[in-house]
């Protein structure tokens, strides 16, 4: 008989993992691990910006916040057939998941149709589809659903007692009301966050707290690295006090914990990973992270890139997870 996940986590018992003598914390997080998933395999997920920049959201973070100087330009939403030629290369290069993003605070009625029709397409193609838009109204989730989207991401990016430093164009609660849109809907949720933006070990205690005491753990839970922007507030933060980014270890740390709370979803591997080292990457595969993105570019910043993927792959005795296409190296989406 399989037992639910817990969803009634205390901080205090989270708090407790987070102080684990390091290898302890691992070795537990690889049990839980492989006690749900393969050992050894690894979700290969494309992520594409199908319109960047120019969002009036805040975002602390964030390169296409309009009031950051961060020197992207605003465009367009995509053409529907440009986004599905790269879906088609993200398939080509053993992308299971194709992921598109757009610098929206929230899709417009008017933009429902061509990302409706977005949505079909690459789900033709027998990928599993995955949008970011913003926030969702009940109705914009239940158009995504029929159109038979597989994964919605919405990142509560920090602790709900540090939100408020990093964003203050929307809140926390408005975060969970989109989750909630989105399973109500009946799609699965992708939800996680960033660390390394200045926070204490406590936030990242709250962190992880709030994502595994959803009613429904998200199935798929993104940990980024923050990479620091200039011109971005907390880019410009990192650049005068570089103390503030997160060391590899406490990294792995989150991953771990992440793992032991939520046992059984897909952990990614997500911004940040370009500049961490092959060591730290194995720890955190080791640790329970299970999905990456390849490619060599994320929605704006960089990525590591497919080739530096498939030499990794095959010094730690990693595959694709099964059903995939062998990994191989290809343009990254454009």
């Amino acid at each position: 008989m399989s037992i639910e996940p817990r969803t009634d986590w205390t901080r205090d018992e989270i708090a407790a993992l987070f102080d684990l003598p390091f290898t302890e914390l691992v070795f537990r997080a690889a049990e839980v691990h492989r006690a749900h998933h393969a050992a050894g395999e690894v979700q290969l997920c494309t992520l594409l910006s199908i319109k960047t920049g120019g969002c009036p959201e805040d975002c602390g973070y964030c390169s296409q916040s309009a009031s950051a100087e961060s020197g992207v330009k605003a465009t367009k939403l995509m053409d529907v057939r440009s986004v599905l030629q790269s879906a088609a290369q993200a398939k080509d290069a053993g992308s299971q998941r194709f992921c598109m993003g757009a610098a929206w605070r929230n899709p417009k009625d008017r933009d429902m149709p061509a990302i409706v029709e977005i949505v079909q397409g690459v789900s033709a193609m027998g990928m599993e589809t995955c949008m970011t838009l913003g926030m969702l109204t009940p109705d914009q989730a239940a158009q995504l659903k029929a159109a038979g989207l597989d994964y919605y991401n919405h990142n509560i990016d920090t602790a709900p007692e540090n939100y408020a430093n990093v964003i203050t164009t929307r809140t926390f609660e408005e975060r969970i009301d989109t989750l909630a849109h989105v399973r109500e809907a009946g799609i699965n949720v992708c939800s996680g966050g960033i660390v390394g933006m200045g926070e204490t070990r406590g936030h990242r205690v709250g962190f992880v707290h709030a994502l595994a005491t959803l009613p429904r753990h998200p199935e798929s839970v993104p940990v980024n690295a923050l990479v620091p922007v200039k011109g971005t507030p907390l880019g410009d933060m990192l650049a005068d006090t570089p103390m503030a980014k997160i060391d590899d270890i406490e990294f792995v740390r989150t991953v771990a914990v992440a793992r032991i709370t939520m046992p059984r979803s897909m952990v990614r591997l997500s911004a940040g990973r370009e500049s961490m080292s092959e060591a730290t990457q194995a720890l955190c595969f080791l640790a329970g992270a299970n999905s990456i993105f390849t490619g060599d570019k994320l929605l704006t910043a960089a990525n590591a890139g497919d080739d530096k993927d498939a030499a990794l792959f095959a010094k730690l005795g990693l595959t694709p997870l099964s059903g995939e296409e062998p990994m191989r190296a290809c343009e990254a989406a454009e």
